[in-house]
């Protein structure tokens, strides 16, 4: 049992006004090498038989990560009254982006899905922008506002360019951004204050579209009916082989794991390894610790910046923290879930740690938004200056 001292010294720490900075900085470290690591033992098949060379995807995983190591630093830095210009503009910057896969010179069409343009040999999603522009754009107009006295008000600016965002999303085939940018526009209308009448309403047309597109595409349908049994040998060629193989890998993991790099259903067996399903290839090299410690790091993550969001005096920064927490809440939720076959596959990434240059650029360009909030509030700058001291002391 540990003594009345540690405890106190334990309840300090946690008590501590900097920790969120700090939890952020640490968890996002962690999982970002967790997730070269991966990215590394979970593409070299794949490497090795697009290129010819078992690195490839590693290098280019590892120049985006410099890339966004100086993103998260600029967001970091800048001020705040910045992003409010910046949070102006959002929504027409990210509409005009989401059109630029659309022109022939520069979009690029991978699996059916229109949502890449490429240059100079890189390939780059703007709707994985798209969703921290809509955040911006939406907590700028509810900053001085109220849901409960100007809601109507409120919904007639955001209502629109949500709608504008996904529709486009929509219309380049990418269901599974589409779904995340729903979910991040109901955690920011959450968040600000809406009824939850607002969302038993809206649930119906949802339902609705939903339901259209699942019925209008036998591909979908057989996605939904392989949900609930992947190893039925009507859908386990087909797709069930992604959930069933998901499954196998996770289930031979055991609780310490295969080892770093012995994967076997990486071995052609798992599309997409390195991924939508890099979690799977977690489980079955590093087991079921591994896999805890990733779902620890990304709770630890989401604590802080809520955290953050709730110390931070300013509206438009409150909104947008928050939001932030909504939306690795929701990539990481739908990931998992189709990892674990919990949900229907749907091709979206696991922050951080999913090979994809769009992905972990803007997923640090957020955390570097979040820790320059944490750096202009009062009460954890005076923390961080604590710190220091005790540190030289």
């Amino acid at each position: 049992m540990s003594s009345p001292l540690e405890s106190s010294r334990y309840s300090k720490i946690f008590s501590r006004q900097e920790l969120p900075y700090f939890l952020i900085i640490w968890c996002t470290v962690l999982l970002s090498g967790l997730g070269l690591t991966m990215v590394l033992s979970a593409s070299t098949v794949t490497s090795l038989q697009d290129s010819g060379n078992s690195y490839s995807i590693f290098i280019r995983q590892f120049f985006f990560l410099i890339l966004g190591a100086a993103a998260a630093y600029w967001a970091f830095k800048v001020r705040g009254g910045v992003w409010l210009k910046v949070a102006k503009i959002s929504l027409t910057v990210s509409v005009i982006t989401l059109t630029l896969p659309f022109i022939p010179a520069l979009g690029k069409d991978i699996k059916g899905n229109r949502n890449w343009i490429e240059f100079a040999g890189f390939t780059l999603q703007p709707s994985e922008f798209a969703k921290f522009g809509l955040i911006l754009w939406s907590s700028y107009h509810l900053r001085n506002l109220d849901l409960f006295k100007d809601g109507k008000k409120s919904l007639f600016f955001l209502l629109p360019g949500f709608a504008a965002i996904e529709f486009l999303i929509i219309l380049q085939k990418d269901l599974g951004t589409a779904l995340l940018v729903f979910l991040i526009f109901a955690g920011i209308l959450f968040i600000a204050g809406a009824p939850i009448k607002l969302f038993a309403l809206s649930a119906i047309p949802i339902i609705i579209i939903g339901g259209a597109l699942v019925f209008s595409s036998a591909y979908r349908m057989d996605r939904f009916a392989a949900l609930l049994d992947p190893f039925d040998e009507r859908y386990y060629k087909f797709s069930g082989w992604q959930p069933a193989h998901s499954i196998m890998g996770l289930a031979s993991g055991g609780l310490w794991g295969s080892g770093l790099g012995a994967s076997k259903q990486k071995w052609a067996n798992l599309a997409e390894a390195h991924t939508d399903f890099i979690f799977s290839v977690i489980g079955e090299e590093l087991g079921l610790l591994g896999s805890l410690l990733v779902l620890g790091l990304y709770a630890s993550l989401i604590y802080a910046i809520i955290r953050v969001a709730l110390k931070t005096k300013d509206d438009f920064s409150r909104y947008v923290c928050a939001a932030i927490a909504c939306w690795f809440i929701a990539q990481v939720a739908v990931n998992i879930g189709s990892a674990t076959s919990l949900i229907p596959v749907i091709g979206v990434t696991l922050p951080f740690i999913s090979y994809g240059g769009s992905s972990l650029l803007a997923n640090l360009l957020a955390v570097g938004y979040v820790l320059g909030v944490a750096r202009r509030t009062p009460e954890i700058a005076e923390g961080i200056k604590a710190n220091r001291v005790r540190k030289l002391a």
